[in-house]
């Protein structure tokens, strides 16, 4: 069973103050990039993989979705977002990504954010949503990028000429890494964008789109703390159709 950390107190907590979790995907500063890949939602079957407090879900109802099976193996956020979702074309449930089971040709989406990279095989997770999805159907997703799970340690470092730095830890030995971010000994699964991307054509997706994403001039200007995400890309935005 995947490491279920969004169930643990403290970490629970903490992620419940993040901006993403307080505005929704107005609080993702890569919202636009996402929902700019996005195919038309009228009358899709879409199934949310890893859906947090239900944002993605309820946004996709507003805009013609005819049902959303999403999924979270947190039995915390499928509670807030069960309490926060009166739709009845939205149905939730608690599932663990590692050992998911999903019924054939029965979507014509699927989206996951920041979900992928605590998958351990990741492999079968692929080929499970591929057989899940119509003909043409699209999985579009984002994950940390490997580069930004791979960093030596937290925080800059600085080179001989005075420039900061983000070092990085041998990004080719792919496995398992823990980091300490809003609780101690958080597990994710470091794979390489050609892994991750050869993964999906070994499954008979076509990549149709791949972003190493980035905020533009306008955004830093908004929030000055997306600067450092100019210096490494932070997520890989993926869209890939069956």
């Amino acid at each position: 069973m995947a490491q279920n950390i969004y169930d643990k107190p403290e970490f629970f907590a903490g992620y419940g103050k993040l901006r993403r979790s307080v505005h929704g995907l107005d609080g993702a500063p890569e919202w636009p990039a996402i929902r700019a890949l996005l195919p038309n939602l009228n009358g899709k079957r879409i199934v949310d993989l890893g859906c947090g407090f239900g944002w993605f879900a309820r946004w996709a109802k507003m805009h013609g979705a005819a049902h959303i099976l999403a999924l979270d193996i947190s039995e915390d956020m499928i509670a807030r977002a069960t309490a926060d979702t009166s739709d009845p074309d939205i149905e939730y449930a608690i599932a663990d990504l590692d050992h998911l089971d999903l019924p054939e040709a029965s979507f014509d989406l699927a989206y996951s954010s920041l979900a992928f990279h605590y998958v351990q095989d990741f492999e079968r997770l692929v080929r499970t949503v591929h057989r899940s999805l119509t003909s043409g159907a699209h999985l579009v997703f984002t994950i940390e990028h490997p580069i930004y799970m791979a960093p030596t340690r937290p925080g800059w470092s600085v080179d001989g000429d005075g420039r900061r730095t983000w070092p990085v830890n041998q990004y080719s030995v792919e496995g398992p890494r823990r980091t300490d971010w809003l609780a101690k000994d958080v597990l994710k699964y470091h794979r390489t964008i050609g892994t991750t991307l050869n993964i999906l054509i070994g499954a008979n997706f076509t990549i149709r789109h791949v972003q190493e994403w980035s905020p533009a001039d306008d955004e830093v200007a908004s929030n000055p703390d997306l600067a450092e995400e100019l210096e490494r890309p932070m997520m890989l935005l993926v869209v890939a159709q069956r």
